[in-house]
């Protein structure tokens, strides 16, 4: 068959996609985008201040840039059903608008503390500004004048919007493409971010859970790697892969992405069962904080007879994942839990299932079914 008369796969795939995406763009001034926050027609969502590291140094950058005509990234939306805009990227840049105009409130709706702006190289005289002194509105040391208010509200930023008749899973696709390697820090960031977005009440569920006294005991981490959500990072992977179907794993491809996809399928399950969830995990951690502890997915060192150094992702997924599946078989059984996680160390199969060169996709369809194995009663 000549060339000209195959079908060509590229462009039937490029065109299917395009059709899913229906996007539209225009410039709105501060002035209206403060309007759209006050009349609540844009949904920031103030729970995603908390995976956002701004500070007010940062912030006082954002309003010189301002002031001084300096271009504004767009802001990305996605519009809903009823009209109403969320924020895909551009959240901060609006947060902090909205803080130093002084109508930015929190997740519990109260209104937080207006920005107060910071000296900078080219406007030291920003030090301890605020949006407007009450008592002095045409300007003073404490608030800027009425023409510098001005200035700010006609100042335009561009809005690029996926309309409502675009395909649901643009919106999510658009976040991680815009938001990875910015401002958030990491994938399990804007995973979060996602979670937040779509169902504001998983999220929360996750959030108690991450919580949860033995968890934390048994994964023991540093401060930082909770601040950066490691924690939440292990719990996603827990809840993806605690009964996932083992085909499901093989030459998974990229894993940032498989675990973004099924957090978001779990997101969208209406019949995804927190209580049953919520109590394998549980049980799961209650048995490994009561026979390990902190030591639970520490590398075991078999000459030295003693486990050492900080959490490893590859016991996790053996041990944790291992339990987790047989829990209910486990909870009210006599066993040495310790011995059998000690033996793992010695196993071939365990042990030539990670290290340099292995990666999750390689890993999981290995440790998987072999952590299972170990831990049937």
């Amino acid at each position: 068959m000549p060339v000209s008369e195959q079908v060509d796969t590229l462009q039937v795939e490029i065109d299917k996609k395009r059709q899913e995406i229906r996007p539209d763009s225009y410039s709105m001034s501060i002035g209206e985008w403060v309007s759209l926050y006050q009349q609540q027609e844009v949904e920031i969502h103030p729970e995603f201040q908390r995976f956002f590291r701004w500070n007010d140094y940062q912030k006082t950058k954002l309003i010189e840039s301002i002031i001084l005509g300096f271009p504004i990234p767009p802001i990305f939306v996605s519009q809903r059903e009823d009209g109403v805009w969320d924020v895909v990227d551009g959240l901060q840049r609006l947060s902090t608008i909205y803080q130093f105009v002084g109508i930015l409130k929190d997740e519990n709706g109260e209104l937080v503390p207006p920005l107060k702006l910071k000296p900078t190289k080219y406007l030291p005289s920003f030090e301890g500004k605020s949006w407007e002194d009450p008592d002095h509105p045409e300007g003073s040391l404490f608030g800027l004048s009425s023409a510098q208010r001005l200035l700010i509200k006609r100042t335009k930023i561009n809005v690029n919007i996926l309309q409502k008749e675009s395909d649901s899973s643009a919106k999510y696709e658009l976040f991680q493409r815009l938001n990875t390697g910015g401002s958030i820090a990491n994938a399990q960031e804007v995973r979060s971010c996602i979670v937040v977005s779509k169902n504001p009440d998983l999220y929360r569920w996750m959030k108690e859970l991450s919580d949860n006294e033995d968890f934390q005991s048994c994964i023991a981490l540093n401060e930082k790697s909770l601040e950066e959500q490691y924690d939440l990072e292990i719990l996603s992977r827990f809840l993806v892969l605690r009964t996932i179907d083992l085909k499901s794993v093989r030459g998974l491809g990229d894993v940032e992405t498989f675990f973004t996809d099924n957090i978001i399928k779990i997101s969208e399950d209406e019949g995804y069962s927190l209580e049953k969830e919520g109590l394998a995990f549980r049980n799961t951690f209650k048995i490994l904080n009561n026979s390990m502890s902190g030591e639970s997915f520490r590398k075991y060192d078999v000459v030295k007879n003693k486990f050492s150094g900080g959490f490893l992702l590859a016991p996790f997924e053996a041990i944790g994942l291992g339990i987790g599946y047989n829990h209910e078989s486990i909870i009210n059984q006599s066993t040495d839990l310790r011995a059998k996680i000690i033996s793992l160390w010695s196993n071939p199969e365990y042990l030539a299932s990670f290290g340099r060169g292995k990666d999750a996709s390689t890993r999981l369809p290995k440790l998987i079914p072999l952590g299972r194995k170990l831990f049937a009663q």
